[in-house]
């Protein structure tokens, strides 16, 4: 277990730790390249939506033919993205490479794959204190990587820094060795297909409530992940306090996602997960309507930082809870689709609503709005483990 744990941490920081300083690329790359924010906007739209649609395909892969194929893929992937990124020059080239690549790269390297194999390696009891672990090792890899990437594209240029980066994700690869599983052979008959998983999950009505939760949570913090930096230099804020904020939610989602994990073990998960979202809410109203100023950008940001990814292992239990292990990646990717449709809107709509009102009052708004509605519609989760055979709740 701990070589799993270990391994998957430290894939976990690599993978999240890059893609969460992409906000600091805006304003560079947009001025070097003559681009509308929206052109920007739109290319990492189009990386999450990718990411969430191959999401349940490598998952699929995953629990077929093991996490370690699909990982080495993925950091292929990944150092590929990353470094035509940097060479595009038109914006078809950039939606190609920052977009459809670096989705796939995403979705074969972070969560569903890892908390698979987590899943299946872990004792049930402690499941959701090992995907908290795991979280807050992308946390972590969330506040290392922000400051590193703001030093290299401020002292190497922006693209020299993605090629850098590009150069890290190829250590994914020999941390995937540590998740390597022993071949399955020959389950018992009562194992399911991959048909017969999938009906039975989007049949079951607390599924499909964790996967509209989930979408608010992508359309939140991607939006703030990606045009926080712009709009706080907007308002006249120096770039160091853009850093800083995002270093700080990094920071504080350590605390936050091990916290979720470990309250998963003690309290029911639904409250967790409601709790989380109605939080959010307040948090964006008082950060919107109160004077801003250095200090309380970094106030919004270490609060939004303790409820930044702390969703993750709390709905991943659940779904391991319901449904078991068999299919963890799978479903695990099915539910992180929603979850990276509200991205895309979340990030897309940004720039969107931007060019077209000169601002981000709307989408801040918009933001809060989902909030309550995620809170309200986690609480009718149903936690306890599907009865097979039986007619189930619609």
């Amino acid at each position: 277990m701990s070589q799993v744990l270990l391994c998957g941490a430290f894939i976990v920081t690599l993978s999240m730790g890059i893609r969460h300083g992409f906000g600091l690329w805006l304003q560079p790359i947009t001025m070097d390249r003559g681009w509308s924010r929206e052109t920007f906007a739109f290319a990492l739209a189009v990386q999450n939506l990718a990411w969430g649609l191959a999401g349940p395909v490598a998952g699929m892969l995953a629990d077929r033919y093991g996490a370690f194929k699909v990982l080495v893929v993925g950091s292929l992937l990944y150092a590929g993205g990353l470094v035509t990124m940097a060479m595009a020059t038109s914006g078809l080239a950039f939606t190609g490479s920052a977009g459809l690549l670096l989705g796939m790269a995403q979705a074969g390297t972070t969560y569903a794959i890892v908390y698979g194999v987590i899943a299946r390696n872990v004792a049930p009891e402690k499941r959701s204190w090992a995907m908290g672990v795991a979280a807050a090792a992308g946390s972590f890899g969330q506040f290392l990587m922000v400051p590193v990437e703001n030093w290299l594209i401020g002292h190497t240029g922006w693209q020299n820094a993605l090629y850098v980066l590009g150069l890290l994700a190829l250590f994914i690869m020999p941390l995937a060795w540590g998740l390597r599983e022993p071949k399955v052979t020959g389950g018992p008959a009562s194992q399911q297909s991959v048909g017969q998983a999938l009906r039975e999950a989007f049949a079951y009505k607390s599924f499909r409530l964790l996967m509209a939760g989930y979408f608010v949570c992508g359309f939140q913090v991607v939006f703030i992940g990606v045009h926080m930096p712009s709009y706080l230099k907007d308002q006249g804020l120096s770039p160091d306090v853009a850093t800083t904020a995002l270093a700080l939610i990094g920071l504080f989602n350590v605390f936050g996602t091990y916290a979720a994990g470990w309250l998963g073990q003690k309290v029911a998960k639904r409250h967790i997960l409601a709790s989380i979202y109605i939080a959010r809410a307040v948090v964006i109203t008082v950060f919107v309507l109160a004077p801003l100023t250095p200090w309380s950008v970094y106030l919004f940001s270490a609060t939004m930082g303790l409820l930044w990814l702390s969703t993750v292992p709390p709905t991943n239990a659940i779904v391991a809870q319901i449904f078991g292990v068999q299919y963890m990646s799978m479903l695990g990717g099915f539910v992180f689709l929603s979850h990276q449709v509200g991205s895309f809107l979340g990030v897309w709509l940004g720039g969107k609503l931007y060019d077209l009102t000169g601002g981000y009052t709307m989408v801040w708004w918009i933001a809060v709005a989902l909030g309550v509605f995620a809170a309200l519609i986690n609480l009718p989760v149903r936690e306890s483990a599907i009865l097979r055979g039986a007619p189930q709740p619609a």
